[in-house]
């Protein structure tokens, strides 16, 4: 059966804890980025935002750390606001099956990206978000939207992090100035990259980042029955990519071992939903072979197995 009481999820948390703390392999920190090349790789978070609000939280949760590519699913709730399904004239709605930041795919698929997670398609969604913005106001609007989805206004961007990214972004800036030939993007490579790494330069704890996440497990609500951020169909639009690209050419392995649909972010964040009934934010900074945190998709697995709450079971 699917587990609802808050006693015994807070014991599976404080198990799944236990269980990180202890393990000896960690994997490997984003050191292609500089500055989180010195983040500790033996912290571990994991929260729970439930239907009533109340968290359920262990570890490293009241520590910040930088959301990396879970901030384009904030940003893709953002741009389908404000453009709407003609953002799907430019971003498909595929998995991958390649790396993030894949070039080859790109121009086989004549400057299309796939989907809106890998890194073609969250610079094409930054570019549907400057198109009636200057890259100030249209980065303010992204964090104000997460401030609001986390209720919580002590949520900013680390300009450390969006410096170091911005030095060495270089595969970025080939991806932009391709769609930028084709046509994808409209606006200038400089200004839509430079939105860009700062929107994935967010800093969250993984308590926030659970809040942050709530309107994708209520349907778009923030709460069952409570205020609404995005529309329904908005929301399960998401929750489907999440499920299908949420990470990248590792997303058919999540999806197949937790069953939830998930954001992951090389900062070692991961964002899912158990629909109806928690948002999780589990972080870790040591990343896997495909560039998700390796503690936190094997915490998220021990989760989903201990709850009943993979999409697929039977009493989800």
């Amino acid at each position: 059966m699917s587990v609802t009481d808050p006693e015994r999820l807070r014991e599976i948390v404080e198990e799944i804890c236990d269980a990180m703390t202890a393990e000896t392999e960690r994997g490997r920190v984003a050191d292609y980025i500089p500055q989180l090349a010195d983040v500790d790789p033996d912290q571990f978070a994991l929260a729970l935002v439930l239907p009533d609000g109340a968290v359920i939280a262990g570890g490293d949760a009241d520590t910040r750390f930088s959301i990396q590519s879970v901030s384009k699913v904030f940003a893709l709730a953002v741009a389908l606001g404000r453009v709407g399904d003609a953002l799907w004239n430019r971003v498909g709605r595929e998995p991958s099956g390649d790396p993030f930041n894949s070039i080859v795919q790109l121009e086989h698929e004549r400057g299309i990206p796939r989907n809106p997670f890998i890194n073609a398609g969250a610079i094409a969604v930054t570019d549907a978000i400057l198109a009636r913005s200057e890259p100030r106001e249209a980065l303010g609007q992204i964090l104000q939207f997460v401030r609001f989805l986390a209720g919580d206004d002590d949520i900013a961007i680390d300009p450390a992090v969006a410096k170091s990214e911005t030095a060495s972004g270089w595969r970025n800036a080939a991806l932009a100035n391709f769609m930028r030939d084709f046509g994808t993007i409209q606006r200038h490579p400089d200004k839509v990259l430079g939105t860009y790494f700062h929107q994935c330069a967010i800093a969250m704890t993984a308590r926030q980042l659970a809040h942050a996440g709530r309107f994708l497990a209520f349907d778009g609500s923030l709460s069952p029955g409570g205020s609404r951020a995005i529309a329904p169909r908005m929301a399960r639009q998401i929750n489907a990519l999440m499920l299908t690209c949420g990470h990248y050419d590792g997303s058919g392995e999540f999806a197949f071992r937790v069953g939830l649909p998930g954001k992951s972010g090389v900062g070692g964040g991961i964002l899912a939903v158990a629909p109806g009934r928690a948002a999780i934010a589990c972080w870790s900074p040591g990343l896997n072979a495909v560039g998700n945190s390796h503690l936190a998709s094997i915490a998220l697995e021990m989760l989903a197995d201990r709850t009943g709450w993979s999409v697929f079971a039977a009493n989800s």
